[in-house]
């Protein structure tokens, strides 16, 4: 069965139907979720009750995956892979996190908008994140396209930002909320990358702003002037017309391209 692909935004976002992912994806069918991928950036998937080493197939299915998580105390880590974030506000004995650890405190910053990994040298392409277990109200993430926010640019502004470079870092984020409790390997893993802040999407031609909260300092400016650029941008990135909400259910497995995407969590009560 081919893959299915209904629109949920007016510019971005497809619920997708068809595959079963709890089976290994063809060649073929991971082509097809390229090529959505490359049209709607944000493809969910409802009712897929995976397993995490079904969950783990499919992300290999699409590309080599990250080998790190970046995270405070990454030690401490209650799923059976590496590779898998938790993204929960339990303990690895399956305890509620203490209102004050240091996990949570850090966890907050997913509040911010962002794009994953655009601290590493070589920044994600994709993410998913499948819903387990959810709250019963609040949690909620959400999306904003990145090319729509560049097509509506005026023409001048795209002119000053196209060879600009920015830095980005974990700690860069954090900071925004007052958090600096960093051991000194996490400060040196989490050391400041040069990303472009404009960018051609490969997959489908459209130009696309490359904005995250982890940006601090732009290459060439003093950094108040830059970050203030920053912030405008995301202002304007932000804006309703270009912002998806999903509301979570069981089972909802939803993959973006962090390319062209930006996302945060909303808050719930943990």
């Amino acid at each position: 069965m081919p893959l299915s692909l209904k629109p949920l935004h007016p510019l971005f976002v497809a619920e997708a139907t068809g595959f079963d992912l709890r089976q290994p994806l063809t060649p073929d069918q991971a082509a097809e979720v390229h090529r959505a991928m490359d049209q709607y950036a944000v493809l969910v998937f409802p009712g897929q009750a995976l397993d995490d080493d079904q969950q783990m197939d499919f992300g290999r299915s699409l590309g080599t995956l990250e080998g790190t998580r970046a995270t405070v105390d990454a030690d401490k880590h209650r799923l059976k892979h590496q590779e898998m974030n938790d993204i929960s506000n339990l303990d690895t004995d399956g305890s509620l996190l203490k209102a004050d650890d240091r996990r949570r405190m850090f966890a907050l910053g997913n509040r911010l908008w962002h794009s994953d990994s655009s601290f590493k040298a070589t920044p994600a392409l994709y993410s998913m994140l499948h819903a387990r277990v959810i709250p019963p109200e609040g949690g909620e993430t959400e999306f904003a396209d990145m090319r729509a926010a560049w097509d509506a640019l005026p023409d001048r502004d795209k002119a000053k930002l196209r060879t600009l470079t920015t830095w980005h870092s974990l700690i860069y984020s954090r900071a925004q909320l007052g958090f600096d409790a960093y051991t000194e390997e996490e400060k040196k893993a989490f050391a400041p990358v040069q990303q472009r802040l404009v960018r051609r999407h490969p997959g489908s031609g459209r130009v696309s702003l490359y904005l995250s909260a982890h940006i601090g300092r732009v290459e060439g400016m003093p950094v108040p002037e830059g970050l203030s650029m920053i912030r405008d941008l995301a202002e304007h990135a932000t804006q309703r017309d270009f912002v998806y909400r999903h509301r979570w259910r069981q089972h909802d497995l939803v993959i973006w391209d962090n390319r062209c995407t930006m996302h945060r969590a909303r808050p719930f009560e943990d």
